[in-house]
Parts: C-alpha cells; structure tokens; sequence
C-alpha cells in the first residue's frame, strides 16, 4: 500500500531564487527520494523481525559470549612432528635414559600405526644388568601456550610398579616461576589420577572451590600451597574420585578423554572414560560449560592463572622409580624394590601410551559476529543508508 502511494507521487519540480542572480534552479524529483525511504522503511521492518527473539539472542550472546574454537591438531602421522625429544637426565632423578628420536623411531618406543594411533613407550624386551637404566621417551611440543582447553583422547596410559607416566605443561622460564601443571599423573598400580600444580609464591588452592576431587594432604593437612619451594616439590595436588581415571581401570574401559581448561576464569581439568565422553567433544565442539563440576580446580581467588602460568609446552613422558615412583615403591604394595624390578622387561608391557589425538582449541568471542548475525547485515545497512542519504542531497540542490 504504501509503496503504491509513492510510485503515484507526481514530479513536483521545486524552484528557489538566490539573492544574487534571481537564478532559477531545479531540485531533483521527489519521487525518488520518497522511494529511497521506502527501502529504508523497508530494511527496518525486515531486519526487525521479532523485539522478543532480538532480545532473547541479546540475552543468549550475553551468557554465552565466546567459543573454543580448533588451535592445532597433534595425531596421526604428523603427531610427533612438531614435539621435540628430551635427551637429558632426568629432573626428578629417574632411572631412565630419555632417547633421541631417531632411537625410539628405530626401537619402537615411538611410532604411529596404519590406523593413525599414536604409541611412546618405555622399552619392555630388554633384560638389564642392576645399575643400568631403562629407555623410554619424553616429547615437548615446539609451540608455547598461554591459556587454552586442551583435550587429550586416548586409549591407555602407562602403568605398572615402578613406573611414573605424565601428561603435563610447563613453562619456558625458570622452574617453577613460570608454572607446572601435571593433567594425569600416578605411580605404580594406582586407580586415582592426580592433577597437580606448581608454582612460585602466593599461589593457593581454594579449599570450597567447586570440584569433585579430593586435596591431597601431607600428615593429615591438605597441601593448599603450591609453591614448589615448599614441601619439597609437592605442589598442590587433587586426586579425582573415579577408579576409572588411571591405571588397569582406566585403559580396561577403553580409556577416554581428558580436559583442561586454563584461562583468567582458573584451570580446571575433568576425564571421562569412553563411555561418558561428551557429545560435544566428539563433535569437535567442546563446551565445557555443560560438563558439570571438573574433577580439579585452581580458582583465580587464590591463584592468577595468567601471571603464574607462562609460555607453556606440552610433555608427555615416561619415567621409573624416581623422586615419587622410587620413594613410595616400599609403601605401595609392589613387590620387591624399584632398582630390582627395573632389571625385567616384562614388568613394564603396560608402559605405553596411546593416543588418537591431542586437540588445543582457543576462545574466540562471539560478541561482534553476533551483534552482525543477530541484529542485521552491516553491509546491507551501509548500502541502504548511503541511498537515503544521497536522496536527501538530491533533494536540498
């Protein structure tokens, strides 16, 4: 209706007089300008769709502001290109002997198989002599992150009396000033992963922070202090609940998937064996806001997640005996002592890791591709402001 009533307007010539010349001058036709309003009008009634569902999209954008979206991929036959193999002693006095890549390559302590799964392993065919060391492999990644959801889909983890595997980040600096944060870590026959962190001072675990797990204690205190001055290396540790979170469980129920959120919020980390792995992680759309509770949290009311944790690598590695596997072995259960049982390859045929894929995925805010999506085309509204306008000018002439 209205569109008909201006496309009947009459041309209507408007005559003005300036005061020098009496010149007569002629303005454009007014239909035009009418109908460039009309398409004004018209954008507006469109993009106004609905006040009630522009509102609830406001809402939602405002809930939900941001996505994780993929960073990098390490799997396949690619996985151990862009890891680089520590060949030094090891730091928490270890009795292995870390190989270079070209060793594990050669021996089979790490390999990718037709399939795409990826294998590191400690060498489980060689009898040793008492004093001699076991290989076995450590790996970094050659990129450093500084926040991050970092999800880990495996099929087993190293286990075993004696044996120490880790999946963990640390920083680039001085140790432990730029942060330590061990995602699956035990020892021996265990069924309880243990998520720990270290760090320099004034840094503390929130004992009524919302997680699942449990604090581990020293002499029946819980270890809130994670400066890795103090309590010799301890850090301050959460061990999960579920027997299904490391060791013969674990790697009995097909393995499943960890994940470790770290950004200003905190870091938190949560498992999920096969079963119970979220669709969204399948999907490669992680969301860990519909998790529930994660199994270990540092909240940011007791620790900056930002200034404590800087410039981190990846690791994955396998140690024995050691600062932790050596020193708890009398206590554990384990038969005989650790330098002994190091001798016979057969006590270590369940110290592998493997590996489907390591996924590192960012936050991306949702802020301006909603305000575009959400509440119309900034294009089009460029578009249709510039002929109102140029309608306008045609007009005053």
């Amino acid at each position: 209706m209205l569109s008909q009533l201006l496309l009947d307007l009459p041309s209507i010539t408007i005559h003005s007089q300036n005061y020098a010349g009496h010149q007569q001058v002629s303005c454009r036709n007014l239909r035009f300008g009418a109908i460039a309003l009309l398409l004004l009008s018209s954008a507006l009634s469109g993009q106004a769709v609905s006040l009630e569902e522009r509102s609830s999209n406001l809402q939602n954008a405002t809930e939900s502001s941001f996505v994780w979206t993929i960073q990098d991929t390490y799997a396949g036959k690619t996985f151990f290109d862009t890891f680089t193999f520590f060949t030094y002693p090891d730091p928490t006095h270890g009795t292995v002997n870390y190989t270079t890549a070209d060793f594990a390559f050669a021996n089979g302590l790490a390999y990718v198989d037709d399939n795409g799964t990826v294998f590191m392993k400690g060498d489980d065919t060689t009898q040793l002599a008492a004093g001699v060391y076991r290989n076995s492999v450590r790996i970094s990644s050659q990129a450093q992150y500084n926040t991050g959801l970092f999800i880990l889909d495996l099929n087993r983890a190293p286990w075993g009396c004696g044996v120490w595997p880790a999946w963990w980040t640390v920083g680039g600096g001085q140790w432990p000033y730029t942060g330590e944060i061990d995602i699956i870590e035990g020892v021996h026959d265990n069924e309880h992963n243990q998520v720990t962190w270290h760090t320099g001072p004034n840094c503390t675990l929130t004992q009524n922070a919302n997680f699942t797990g449990t604090i581990v204690t020293t002499n029946g205190q819980p270890n809130l202090d994670c400066d890795g001055n103090n309590n010799g290396n301890a850090g301050c540790g959460i061990t999960e609940w579920s027997q299904a979170s490391y060791g013969p469980t674990f790697d009995a129920a097909g393995g499943g998937v960890f994940a470790m959120k770290w950004d200003d919020t905190g870091i938190a980390v949560w498992s999920f064996y096969r079963q119970a792995v979220p669709q969204d992680v399948v999907q490669g759309e992680p969301s860990p806001d519909l998790w529930g509770p994660p199994v270990a949290l540092l909240e940011p009311t007791g620790c900056d997640p930002i200034a404590n944790f800087v410039n981190h690598s990846i690791v994955f590695d396998i140690t024995f005996c050691g600062d932790w596997a050596g020193n708890s072995y009398a206590t554990s259960g384990c038969p005989g002592t650790c330098p002994d049982r190091l001798m016979d390859p057969a006590n270590f045929v369940n110290a592998s890791w493997s590996i489907n894929s390591l996924k590192v995925y960012k936050k991306v805010s949702l802020i301006g591709v909603t305000n575009g999506a959400g509440f119309g085309h900034p294009v089009s509204w460029s578009v249709i402001g510039m002929l109102a306008l140029l309608s306008l000018i045609s007009m005053a002439i």
